[in-house]
């Protein structure tokens, strides 16, 4: 029997889904199931709202220092219990549990602290006008507003949506991923021990078809907040333009990294090249999954390169040496093998890897697919075209930076790149013309939480992040008084 059963929170309650229906939740390393959340309906999502809609204008009037106070006591709650959430985070989606303890829950702490912080100070702006008038906004909180995450990174991205949203005076309905849901419905639990209000905060766990679909529908639901695929932001933004809903959208990413033959390719920089492909199995929006190296370097780059992708240790999520753990479900581990065959059909030769890997004992079932590196396909191929979200990279040689340019642009997505040069004059020039929402040089993944984050063309529409997010969830509202 699973040993976890996880509720919603509605009103400030833990409670079961009103049709007493469940889903299983998988462990991917073992593929076997060792938990139960709540497969909930637009009853479910119905009450939710409802308890935000009453919530909702005692929160806006909240001094935003408490609205802070509380934030930052949910955070201190979720740091002293660090181990228990990494645990479970790890469990629950494949991830190594170093990576979950080093980046996704403190980086969920951080996000709760840097917008409790960042609220307090936010004013508003005013214009005085030589007529004798003054104008000023006041940024209002929008009332109640929906939040969906993923399931890549689950704490860390569940929190950056609605940390803000509470912020900003917001009551919130969250709807976690049904794959991953373990480390929200936690958060649930602490956000009644840190004190919210009931109704503030409400986390409604279930099928995006049914309990996000209803979201978005909700006639109470003034914004939507959503990270996830192209496809399903694509029917979120369908739904929600009759309606006239606010929308962000984080979507899907297929990005380059741009390695010139000026780069330094000292070894660390080229662990972090390694890391921009096949960081958490790959699965992060924002990995470098075309590799695009200068051709007067390819060569001896493709050799050192493979020497490090080959040394990367797929293996149990628990243990310290682990560098890639499971791929998140079944599903999606047909896809990513289904993606590798469909790049062998195109004519790709595989570097290394290109198996899913079978490991001794209990894991014996889990979904482990070793680090892949493909060369010798055209720019133009499904597998250079279509996101793959897991441990695959393809090399592709260039010339030069036209050839460069035109190739790293040249697919739908436009979410981030990472360039690699010593040039200065290059950096400036082609990263104006990247068409990314997010350029790194010399660098990836390092991240400021002032600066806006987001994507351009089916990578999706807004930008979260700082006072960007701040925004997004309030209304402007000019008074103009004339004196």
């Amino acid at each position: 029997m699973p040993s976890l059963r996880l509720a919603n929170l509605i009103d400030g309650r833990l409670q079961a889904p009103r049709q007493e229906r469940w889903l299983e939740v998988f462990e991917p390393a073992t593929g076997e199931v060792f938990a139960h959340c709540p497969e909930s309906s637009f009853a479910d999502v119905d009450a939710a709202v409802a308890a935000a809609v009453a919530a909702a204008p005692g929160w806006a009037a909240t001094p935003s220092e408490q609205r802070a106070r509380l934030l930052q006591r949910l955070a201190d709650l979720i740091e002293a219990r660090l181990d228990e959430f990494a645990a479970l985070e790890s469990r629950d989606s494949g991830k190594p549990l170093s990576l979950a303890r080093s980046l996704d829950i403190p980086r969920a702490v951080s996000n709760l602290r840097y917008f409790a912080a960042a609220i307090v100070p936010w004013s508003s702006e005013s214009h005085a006008m030589e007529l004798g008038a003054i104008n000023y906004t006041l940024r209002q909180p929008l009332g109640v507003v929906a939040c969906i995450s993923p399931w890549n990174l689950p704490l860390y991205l569940f929190t950056w949506k609605i940390a803000p949203a509470l912020a900003a005076g917001n009551a919130v309905v969250a709807k976690p991923s049904e794959i991953t849901p373990c480390t929200a419905a936690l958060l649930g639990e602490l956000s009644i021990e840190a004190g919210f209000p009931p109704g503030v905060l409400n986390i409604v766990q279930g099928r995006g078809p049914e309990v996000g679909q209803a979201l978005v529908e909700h006639r109470d639901v003034k914004a939507v907040s959503f990270t996830g695929s192209t496809r399903t932001g694509a029917q979120i933004a369908a739904a929600a333009a009759p309606r006239f809903k606010k929308l962000s959208l984080e979507l899907g990413g297929k990005n380059p990294a741009i390695v010139f033959a000026d780069a330094d390719l000292s070894d660390a920089n080229l662990d972090t090249i390694v890391r921009s492909g096949f960081a958490n199995q790959g699965e992060i929006c924002l990995c470098g999954s075309r590799l695009l190296v200068q051709r007067s370097i390819y060569d001896a780059f493709r050799e050192r390169y493979l020497a490090k992708v080959r040394a990367l240790r797929v293996g149990d999520p628990r243990e310290a040496a682990t560098d890639l753990g499971a791929l998140v479900s079944r599903e999606h581990f047909d896809k990513v093998t289904g993606c590798i065959a469909q790049a062998r059909a195109e004519g790709g030769r595989v570097l290394c890897g290109g198996d899913a890997l079978a490991l001794p004992g209990p894991l014996a079932g889990g979904w482990y697919v070793a680090p892949t590196v493909i060369e010798g396909l055209g720019p133009e191929t499904a597998t250079n075209q279509q996101e793959i979200f897991g441990p695959v990279v393809t090399l592709i040689p260039f010339d030069d930076e036209a050839q460069a340019l035109a190739i790293a642009n040249g697919t739908g997505y436009g979410l981030a790149a990472s360039l690699w040069t010593t040039d200065l004059s290059r950096a400036h020039r082609f990263g104006a013309q990247l068409d990314f929402g997010i350029v790194w040089i010399n660098c990836w993944l390092l991240r400021d939480l002032r600066t806006p984050f987001g994507g351009a063309k089916q990578s999706g529409v807004g930008r979260e992040g700082g006072v960007e997010a701040l925004r997004f969830f309030t209304e402007p509202k000019n008074i103009c008084i004339r004196y």
